[in-house]
């Protein structure tokens, strides 16, 4: 069971990058799949979840209309394409897979999580 992650890297402000999060080893489209984010010194921050089969989107208040969810079966694999890109949001995503429903935003409720990418944005 495995979920790596894949996309990071430095960005100018105001640039784009799209984070791929692979899995393996389990029935993907069981689950819901999330990215969060840490920044040194803070609790993980919830970005967005995407419901089985990509059906319904929800996102935190911090990145809606910025970042996108989706998801492709066929490649078991989600993406968060992210857009204006801003110094606040350098930190290590990490995806995360679960059972919860539609809206689930807390960490704890993710059973498999991957290693991180860092994402870098110059101030």
């Amino acid at each position: 069971v495995q979920l790596v992650e894949s996309g990071g890297g430095l960005v100018q402000p105001g640039g784009s990058l799209r984070l791929s999060c692979a899995a393996s080893g389990f029935t993907f489209d069981d689950f819901a799949v999330a990215w969060f984010r840490r920044i040194p010194g803070k609790d993980r921050e919830f970005l967005a979840q995407i419901t089985r089969y990509g059906t319904k989107p929800y996102y935190g208040d911090s990145v809606k209309g910025r970042f996108t969810i989706s998801r492709d079966s066929a490649k078991s694999t989600v993406f968060l394409e992210m857009n204006n890109l801003t110094p606040e949001d350098t930190a290590v995503y990490y995806c995360a897979a679960g059972i919860g429903p539609y809206g689930v935003d807390y960490p704890n409720e993710y059973d498999v999580w991957g290693q991180g990418t860092q994402v870098t944005v110059p101030s």
